[in-house]
């Protein structure tokens, strides 16, 4: 990132210095950290107080833009979240009545994700964080998405976490604030990639995982018998790749402009994801003892397996936390919780940490 545009993002307009004096004179102050999100599409900013209440969040989709290319595009990634950030920011701050010098610590995504994309929100986070003199938390995305059931409770407490998104499907065992162990992973396609991939075999727009339950509500889930994975080997391991192959070799057979039969693959497709994924959540809480499950994950929306999940763990005991809509996909909210946690027990990160594309949740510092 160049050091010009570093240095227009650090002096912002007149206009909001005056807005942003005159709401602090009729707010109490209170220590607050300010976090980014920018590790794929979607640019986010959130300004949340250090005992892990959200007090703001600001998020700019780019759907839209990259629906045309039937996927996300990196570079045109990057160059939106450069021209988004700084409103995002202006706007937390402003919602929140604080000025950019009583912000505590900053915070931004330093992986997993593309690394285009990430550079953006961590080189404004680190440079925020120089003129601030403040510290700064590079937060691993994953652990983010972990962490965000916790956010109504204010606290992280044991447990096991289910991630369902887009890019990753993780059974992770939470034991404490940056001490968690993975239980299970997918072996090919996550579960919002597979869901993706099938809709875009069926002839739906981009993102699949929301247009294929759409078209659910009115099919039959009994209608095909898709497969479900059981890996003999490694019994809280996914693997989707299979669900994916049987729906292609099926196409062949199938008249999908009758509504109704694509409506039953869809309903058929989307029972298959959510049976595995509730069967292997369940199993592995009781396997290791666990009495709470925590959902996040873009794929966590989809009603059908909260419902499921709802009604699994009615059945066996279990206490089941679900990440609020708003902070399943991707945002800066649930970035700025796992900051407050982990700024709460003492951990910052030096300005040296790089972004890191493939950073996983089970090397954390």
């Amino acid at each position: 990132m160049s050091s010009d545009l570093i240095s227009s993002f650090l002096l912002p307009p007149s206009s909001f210095i005056r807005h942003s004096s005159f709401v602090i004179r009729h707010f109490p102050f209170f220590p607050v950290l300010l976090a980014l999100e920018t590790s794929c599409d979607e640019t986010a900013a959130s300004v949340c107080s250090l005992d892990g209440r959200i007090l703001s969040s600001r998020l700019f989709s780019q759907i839209e833009i990259h629906r045309q290319y039937g996927g996300v595009v990196p570079e045109v990634a990057s160059r939106n979240h450069i021209t988004k950030v700084r409103p995002l920011v202006e706007a937390v701050l402003a919602e929140s009545g604080i000025a950019l010098p009583d912000v505590a610590a900053f915070a931004a995504t330093c992986g997993p994700g593309l690394v285009s994309s990430l550079l953006i929100g961590t080189s404004i986070a680190k440079a925020l964080a120089v003129a601030e003199k403040k510290p700064f938390l590079a937060i691993n995305h994953m652990e983010a998405h972990l962490l965000s059931p916790f956010v109504e409770l204010g606290k992280v407490e044991p447990g096991l976490g289910l991630i369902v998104s887009g890019g990753h499907t993780l059974l992770v065992r939470i034991s404490g604030v940056g001490d968690y162990e993975i239980l299970g992973r997918t072996r090919d396609d996550a579960a919002g990639e597979a869901l993706d991939k099938t809709a875009r075999m069926l002839g739906l727009p981009y993102p699949g995982g929301p247009e294929i339950e759409k078209m659910a509500r009115n099919g039959d889930p009994a209608a095909y018998d898709f497969p479900r994975s059981r890996l003999a080997d490694s019994p809280f391991d996914f693997s989707f790749s299979g669900l994916k192959t049987s729906v292609l070799y099926e196409l062949p057979k199938l008249d999908l402009t009758n509504p109704q039969v694509l409506a039953n693959v869809c309903a058929s497709v989307q029972e298959a994801v959510v049976s595995v994924l509730v069967d292997k959540a369940a199993n592995a809480a009781r396997h290791f003892g666990l009495k709470t499950i925590a959902v996040s994950g873009g794929v966590s929306c989809n009603k059908r397996l909260r419902e499921s999940l709802a009604s699994r763990c009615q059945k066996d005991g279990l206490r089941l936390l679900l990440a609020p809509p708003s902070l399943c996909t991707d945002n800066a909210g649930m970035v700025a919780f796992a900051a407050a946690q982990r700024f709460a027990t003492g951990m910052t990160s030096p300005l040296e940490q790089e972004v890191d594309p493939n950073w996983r949740i089970d090397a954390l510092p």
